[in-house]
């Protein structure tokens, strides 16, 4: 139940924040700056898009929470930080870790090749796959249906890359699609402005059983897991993957995928 209401609370909140009107970048948390002085609270800016449950989004209140979210304040906890959370656009996020706005960044993000060629990563906390979302009476069954379809996919994201990939690779000839965030995705889904929506495997189950749609497994990619993301040369890599490490070893980490990552079998 708490798992289904996860993608509830999702849209409800969106959908308030978008008739309230939003900026590029919004901050939570009350604390002092990182430069101020060391007898003040020491803080660490963590960057995300709040727009990608269950990893992070927010509730009805409009309180960022998720597994990244849990994940971020457990690493700031151990490592003696305050935790100040800076939700923007995914496609901004490496751009605000190298001109220092934030210090790391939790978001669902994979540690591609590509990305770090500008940025480092943690070891991985959590690997999934690919999915394409498709109505229930969709006759879009395998990536060969996709020809002459329109497919939807979240900008910035490795599945922007792979659909690209996918039609150069396969020779399947899709049009595609790409927009600020999967709740818009199944939107366009549901309205037929796309035909499949392709995603991340551990949000795109959450939608197919919350809202009832179909879908399949992308069986031609191995993607990478998701990782923390750092400016280059941060001293903070070592330190979290300490955490990350314990967390593994402590149960930790597993008890976090248990309460917010659906079944994905």
């Amino acid at each position: 139940m708490f798992k289904k209401a996860i993608f509830a609370s999702f849209a409800s909140a969106t959908l308030f924040l978008a008739a309230c009107g939003s900026g590029g970048d919004s901050t939570s948390g009350d604390t002092t700056d990182a430069s101020a002085d060391s007898a003040e609270t020491k803080v660490l800016k963590m960057g995300t898009s709040a727009d990608f449950p269950p990893f992070e989004f927010r509730d009805e209140a409009g309180k960022e929470i998720g597994f990244d979210i849990d994940l971020a304040n457990h690493i700031a906890d151990e490592l003696g930080y305050e935790l100040e959370i800076h939700d923007m656009k995914f496609d901004g996020l490496i751009g605000a870790l190298n001109t220092g706005r934030v210090d790391m960044v939790l978001s669902g993000m994979s540690a591609t090749d590509e990305r770090k060629q500008n940025v480092d990563f943690s070891t991985e906390y959590n690997r999934s796959g690919e999915f394409f979302v498709t109505t229930p009476d969709s006759d879009i069954k395998s990536i060969e249906d996709l020809e002459g379809k329109t497919v939807g996919v979240q900008l910035g994201t490795i599945q922007e890359d792979g659909a690209k990939r996918l039609k150069e690779n396969e020779g399947i000839n899709f049009e595609l699609k790409a927009l600020d965030n999967s709740l818009l995705l199944i939107q366009e889904l549901k309205t037929g402005r796309i035909d499949a929506a392709y995603m991340d495997k551990s949000v795109a189950v959450g939608h197919v059983k919350e809202q009832g749609l179909g879908g399949f497994d992308d069986p031609t990619t191995s993607s990478p897991g998701m990782a923390v993301a750092f400016p280059k040369d941060s001293d903070l890599v070592e330190d979290v993957n300490s955490v990350l490490a314990e967390m593994e070893e402590d149960g930790s980490l597993q008890e976090l995928k248990d309460k917010w990552l659906t079944d994905q079998e």
